[in-house]
């Protein structure tokens, strides 16, 4: 598997990455109710009923996109890059130790996304594993999973610290957090041309008002990775995948990015805060994690690529 350098992401890919955690601005009940406590009440279980992170409801800006044009347009953009891989020798064969590895991790976690997004029911979850130095993963809209080799192998991350990763992702798309964007951006945008119309500000008020939006969409970009890392969090103990591996992942991140920040961490730069917040919310997941059944397999991370040693020609 050759690898494959992607200089720009499709605007559905999830930004995540290691963003310096705020304590999320809006904490939510987290997911499906417990159904048999439910019927038991004869209706809503309180939030502390639920064991789990505490995180708050999705954005209600995200019922501004259908979700099946988001899902729809995710599908294509995932084609794209599966084959823009391809092309290049880089998209993993199905018999590759690592995309094997990462398909056992996901299909522990699969399971227990329904919980927190009805539709993943009837999602065609898909990984692949793109041969690339970049450190980075995304789930996009409709469960399209995609690892480069680079976070794998540069990282090399353990199975918890990979079911870490994928649940993160995972939760991006979970929690609709690009359809939730969309709905930003199209709210913003209606709002700034209804505006400049009004006051005759034009092109200028569109330009300022924009520069506004782009403040808005980072505030809520940073709740939204506070959600990712919490919901992954969970999704990760219930299939039996060490908490704290939350913790040995963000600083491996922390650690990478003191020479060249990875591009999964170069939009959200981690932090002491992030760390912080995970160590917070382990007891809160930690018996999830005893009771679960522990993977029957475990698998290593690649072997470390060795340097290519410059030839007598470049080194004179």
């Amino acid at each position: 598997m050759n690898e494959i350098e992607t200089s720009s992401r499709p605007f559905l890919l999830a930004s995540c990455g290691c963003c310096a955690l705020r304590s999320p601005q809006r904490r939510l009940f987290g997911g499906a109710l417990l159904a048999g406590a439910a019927a038991g009440l004869g209706g809503a279980v309180p939030a502390w009923a639920r064991e789990g992170v505490d995180v708050g409801p999705p954005s209600s800006l995200s019922k501004l996109i259908s979700a099946e044009q988001v899902e729809q347009a995710a599908v294509q953009q995932y084609r794209q890059i599966q084959q823009g891989a391809a092309q290049k020798d880089a998209l993993a064969p199905p018999d590759h130790p690592q995309l094997i590895r990462l398909r056992a991790i996901a299909q522990r976690l699969i399971p227990f996304t329904y919980e927190w997004n009805e539709r993943a029911r009837n999602w065609k979850w898909e990984v692949n594993l793109i041969g690339s130095k970049q450190v980075n993963a995304f789930c996009m809209p409709g469960g399209k999973i995609a690892f480069y080799d680079g976070i794998l192998q540069q990282l090399q991350l353990t199975d918890d610290e990979v079911a870490m990763v994928m649940g993160h992702e995972m939760t991006h798309a979970l929690r609709e957090h690009a359809r939730e964007q969309m709905g930003k951006s199209m709210a913003t945008r209606g709002a700034i041309e209804l505006g400049a119309a009004l006051f005759g500000l034009g092109d200028i008020g569109r330009g300022v008002a924009g520069i506004g939006g782009q403040l808005l969409t980072l505030r809520f970009g940073r709740a939204d990775e506070s959600e990712a890392d919490l919901v992954g969090l969970e999704l990760a103990a219930r299939a039996g995948y060490d908490p704290h591996a939350g913790v040995t992942l963000w600083q491996k991140m922390a650690e990478a990015s003191k020479s060249a920040p990875p591009e999964f961490i170069s939009t959200h730069p981690s932090g002491p805060t992030r760390i912080r917040d995970i160590e917070a919310n382990i007891p809160k997941v930690e018996g999830l994690y005893q009771r679960a059944p522990k993977p029957p397999q475990r698998f290593d991370p690649p072997k470390m690529k060795k340097p290519t040693p410059p030839s007598r020609e470049t080194s004179r």
